[in-house]
């Protein structure tokens, strides 16, 4: 039986593994800092996916204000498709709500169609605005 828990700072080098197993880690990003900022930021969380005392799955999940945001959700590959993915999705959307949330989002890669289609047989829809960024 799996059971989902927020993460504690002793899951960094597990989570993160379960992160570039993935491909999720880009070098632009580092990951053990992104790990270490979600814990410490009282508007988000890392919410990890356990069965038989080990982690197959973990996402970022965080609130900006007026809605809530996902990333590095990811399920390490020899467990995908058992329907982890789709519990990590259920529980951030449940923290979601209990943090007044009206609306989740996410960015994908245009070029991830796999991806993608997993989302949006979830009900999650392409929408029609850009997302512009910069680094600082």
């Amino acid at each position: 039986m799996s059971t989902i828990r927020h993460a504690t700072p002793a899951d960094k080098e597990e989570v993160v593994a379960i992160w570039s197993a993935c491909d999720l880690v880009k070098p632009q990003n580092d990951p053990f800092e992104d790990f270490d900022l979600a814990l410490q930021t009282k508007t988000s969380t890392v919410l990890v996916l356990e069965e038989n005392k080990e982690l197959r799955g973990a996402v970022v999940v965080g609130l900006d204000g007026h809605r809530s945001w996902f990333y590095y959700l990811a399920v390490m590959p020899a467990f995908q498709s058992l329907g982890y993915g789709h519990q990590l999705v259920d529980a951030l959307e449940s923290w979601a709500i209990g943090q007044g949330a009206p609306k989740t989002m996410l960015m994908v890669r245009t070029s991830n169609a796999k991806v993608i289609g997993f989302y949006e047989k979830l009900g999650y829809k392409i929408e029609e605005t850009s997302v512009l960024g910069k680094r600082l």
